[in-house]
C-alpha cells in the first residue's frame, strides 16, 4: 500500500502542504488508498459525506470520486479553481461524464487496478488517446488468452494475471478491450461488450445508462442483449442508425427502471429476470 501511494503522490506532485479529499467509503481499497496517500505525504485529508452531492467547499489537490459523482462534482460553480485533479475510479465511465469532465479543464485520470494492486496501477487521462499507462515500477504484458498480466518487483504482489482483454502497445501501455469472462462469441464472431458500449456511447452520447451482455441462442450459439434503464421508443431506429456495424449491435433489449447494481456501486452484468 505504501509503494502504491508513493507512486501515486509523485505522479499528481503531492507533497506535505496539498490537501486531499474523499467522499468514498473507507471500507473499499479507494478509500483505504486515499488515507495512505495523506500518511505518507504527511498531508490533510477532507473526509467528505458518502454521498452523489458532492459539495466543494475549498481548495483540493487531488480529489477520488466514482463515476455517480461526477454531475455533482462539476455542479460547483467554481469547481475549476478549486480542484487541481480528479480522480475516478469504481466503475466504467459513460461518455457524457467523460466529456462533462474534459470540458471542464480539470485534469481528469481514470485508474486500472483492483483491491489486490492496491488501487491503480495505470492511468488513462479522461479525453486522451484512451491509452493506460503504468505506475512507475510497473509493466505489462499478454497471456496465451490475450488477457492482462501486470508485472513489478516493487509491490509485494510481484505478478497478477487477470482476466481483462487489453491490447498491449509497449510494456507500459495498453487499451483495455473487456473482461474475458464477458466476451460473447456469436455465429464465431468474437465479441466484446464493454468496447461495444463504448462505440455506442460515442455515437449515441445521450443514451440512457445501459451494458451488454450474453445469451444463450439456438442459432448462433449467443447473442448480445441490451440491459437499459427505462428504454427510449426511438431506441431501436436509433442504433440501426449510428452507423454501428450490425453484427455488434445487440439482437434483443431489455427495459429496466434501475441497472442493478453491487453493494459498492459497481454494475452487476446480469441478465435481469422478465
Amino acid at each position: 500500500m505504501r509503494v502504491s501511494a508513493e507512486a501515486t503522490n509523485r505522479f499528481f506532485g503531492i507533497t506535505h502542504d496539498s490537501v486531499l479529499a474523499i467522499p468514498l467509503s473507507a471500507d473499499y481499497i479507494a478509500g483505504k488508498m486515499m488515507a495512505v496517500r495523506a500518511d505518507v505525504a504527511g498531508c490533510r485529508l477532507i473526509e467528505m459525506p458518502v454521498s452523489n452531492s458532492v459539495v466543494i467547499d475549498t481548495h483540493i489537490d487531488l480529489l477520488a470520486i466514482v463515476p455517480s459523482q461526477v454531475e455533482s462534482v462539476l455542479a460547483n460553480v467554481d469547481v475549476a479553481r478549486k480542484v487541481g485533479n480528479i480522480l475516478v475510479g469504481g466503475g466504467p465511465l459513460s461518455q457524457s461524464r467523460a466529456m462533462a469532465l474534459t470540458e471542464s479543464g480539470i485534469p481528469s485520470f481514470l485508474g486500472y487496478g483492483m483491491t489486490e494492486t492496491c488501487s491503480h496501477v495505470a492511468l488513462r487521462r479522461i479525453g486522451a488517446d484512451g491509452r493506460y499507462h503504468a505506475m512507475p515500477g510497473v509493466s505489462f504484458e499478454a497471456d496465451g488468452r490475450g488477457c492482462l498480466v501486470i508485472i513489478s518487483g516493487k509491490y509485494s504482489w510481484k505478478r497478477i494475471v487477470t482476466n481483462d482483454v487489453a491490447r498491449i502497445l509497449s510494456p507500459d501501455t495498453f487499451e483495455w478491450l473487456g473482461r474475458y469472462d464477458n466476451v460473447v462469441i456469436s455465429g464465431g464472431i468474437k465479441l466484446h461488450p464493454e468496447k461495444i458500449e463504448q462505440e455506442i456511447k460515442a455515437a449515441l452520447p445521450h443514451m440512457p445508462e445501459f451494458y451488454l451482455v450474453g445469451e444463450p441462442d439456438e442459432k448462433w450459439g449467443s447473442r448480445l442483449v441490451m440491459v437499459i434503464e427505462d428504454a427510449p421508443d426511438s431506441l431501436t431506429d436509433d442504433l440501426l442508425g449510428s452507423g454501428i456495424d450490425r453484427r455488434k449491435l445487440p439482437k434483443r433489449i431489455v427495459s429496466v427502471k434501475k441497472l442493478p447494481q453491487c453493494a459498492n456501486g459497481k454494475l452487476r452484468r446480469i441478465l435481469p429476470e422478465l
